[in-house]
């Protein structure tokens, strides 16, 4: 928190610094640019340093099974059954059933 409290003040003290108090628009906006562009390679260098410290994660690999013989492909990708969609009539009547006014 520390961290981010003083690196908001230090832009802010970059901006609403004497120098810039005469200086024109563009260059205002140049300036606070430049000062968002430091911030962001700051933020930067400590999102890698700190991905560079934690230890690597185990990947996760897409399980697959074979199939039977002759039906074309060796290797099928495992996935959930798919669910029949329910008619509409059938939902209204579990609704009401279950004591839902409709």
């Amino acid at each position: 928190m520390t961290d981010d409290s003083s690196a908001r003040d230090q832009l802010r003290a970059a901006t609403d610094s004497p120098d810039l108090q005469g200086k024109s628009t563009k260059e205002q906006r140049d300036a606070e640019a430049q000062a968002v562009r430091d911030n962001m390679a700051r933020l930067r260098a400590l999102r890698l340093a700190r991905e560079a410290a934690e230890p690597q994660r185990a990947t996760v690999k897409k399980v697959t099974r074979t199939t039977k013989p002759g039906s074309g492909s060796k290797t099928k990708s495992v996935s959930k059954p798919e669910k029949k969609a329910q008619s509409f009539s059938d939902w209204m009547a579990s609704q009401q059933s279950g004591g839902r006014r409709i």
